[in-house]
């Protein structure tokens, strides 16, 4: 979303934990000469009197009140104040989506994650971020691996218990947590300490403004490759087995930012391995039997992807509003009147859809469909050794047919 004509003109000024002595002078007397100054209780609270100066608190929740607010100060020049560097996981991100690039000047101070990396002594190349500030804690298993180093932007005193119990929970209570306490200031603290450790004796106090700094140990994390083990799943049966859904996964093509449908979702193993191929790319699953979604939402936040959106409806009828997919998959419910219809009419140019069946019927839908469109038309056969008595032999799985459609890009050659 944009605001419409005649937006403010901000200059987000970033502030450190050592508050207004640490701001260069310059940045002092721009935040000074301003009509407007926008920013957070703590960060207000740090300015020196500023006789006629208006002074706003962000309103909150942040999502409804952010337009109104800025509608109110169409035409004005409005500094706001950020922690660190307000681009990152900060507010620079939010104005700019609003107002535009040209409205927007940023003066970053060093952020939180530049210290909480300079204390640690961890390179930027050798280290993830992740932030739980407004979000689901359980998107740090998503980035579970033994000897990984992660610093996550914590949501308040509360967050280091959380992640504790989920490290914990997931076989990496021997993982390091140190607790990097308002850095830059004078009053910088540390806390270091494992996972089963916390848990058993937590600290008696915790400051609110910290980066939490994980140095992951426990077993073999899952992976980012397409086709995690049937068993990373909880499922009733309905479950896209792991050779096919890294077949089908690879024909899906899931890139940075992209949305897929995942169409009979079962146990919404597509889309969930969707999600984890990339921290941007989101999912809806589709799923008509309630007990059935109410397991996708178990597994998604158990495999660190707990922002999978879980619409509980039968397709045709439950894809009208969802937003717009790059990818679609189908896997239950193909020959339903209307269902592969809507997710061809779905796709735009450059879009992908991969449809699995196993019975007669869906195998002459999608050869008529292949007839049709093109694509790529594939039976996959799947066969598992097992014991036959005494000896060993091979066990198949049912044969599934695979229909993959890339819609084409059309380019004007005028």
């Amino acid at each position: 979303m944009r605001l419409q004509a005649s937006p403010p003109r901000i200059t987000i000024v970033g502030i450190g934990a050592d508050g207004w002595p640490g701001m260069p002078e310059r940045l002092r007397e721009l935040v000074l000469a301003s009509q407007v100054v926008l920013g957070g209780r703590r960060h207000l609270e740090m300015l020196p009197p500023g006789p006629g100066q208006h002074r706003q608190v962000w309103p909150s929740p942040l999502s409804e009140g952010l337009v109104p607010l800025l509608e109110s100060l169409a035409g004005r020049e409005v500094v706001a104040l950020a922690s660190g560097d307000p681009m990152v996981s900060g507010i620079g991100t939010t104005l700019i989506g609003l107002l535009g690039a040209d409205a927007v000047r940023v003066e970053p101070a060093v952020s939180s994650v530049s210290l909480a990396r300079a204390r640690m002594g961890w390179s930027a190349e050798g280290c993830a971020v992740v932030s739980l500030v407004g979000r689901d804690p359980r998107v740090v298993l998503r980035r579970l691996a033994p000897g990984r180093r992660v610093l996550v932007l914590s949501s308040g005193a509360a967050t280091p218990a959380t992640v504790a119990a989920l490290l914990a929970g997931a076989g990496y209570g021997d993982s390091r947590m140190t607790v990097l306490g308002d850095l830059g200031a004078s009053t910088e603290s540390r806390i270091s300490t494992t996972s089963d450790a916390w848990l058993a004796a937590p600290p008696e106090q915790v400051p609110a403004l910290h980066v939490l700094a994980l140095e992951l140990a426990g077993g073999p994390g899952l992976g980012v490759l397409a086709g995690l083990p049937d068993d990373a799943f909880e499922h009733d049966g309905q479950l896209t087995k792991r050779d096919l859904r890294a077949s089908a996964l690879a024909r899906l093509a899931p890139s940075p930012g992209e949305h897929l449908w995942d169409v009979g979702a079962g146990a919404g193993s597509v889309g969930i391995e969707w999600m984890r191929a990339h921290p941007a790319c989101r999912a809806t699953a589709v799923e008509a039997d309630s007990g059935r979604a109410e397991r996708i939402g178990r597994n998604a936040g158990r495999l660190g992807v707990p922002g999978l959106d879980v619409v509980t409806g039968r397709a045709p009828d439950a894809l009208a509003g969802l937003v717009a997919p790059d990818a679609v998959f189908v896997g239950g419910g193909a020959t339903r009147p209307g269902v592969l219809d809507a997710c061809l009419s779905a796709l735009r140019p450059g879009g992908r859809l991969v449809v699995h069946g196993v019975t007669l019927e869906t195998e002459q839908l999608l050869a008529h469909a292949y007839r049709t469109h093109g694509g790529e038309l594939t039976r996959l056969a799947v066969e598992s050794a097992a014991p036959i008595g005494t000896f060993t032999g091979w066990a198949p799985a049912r044969t599934v047919t695979q229909w993959a459609l890339f819609v084409p890009v059309r380019h004007d050659l005028e």
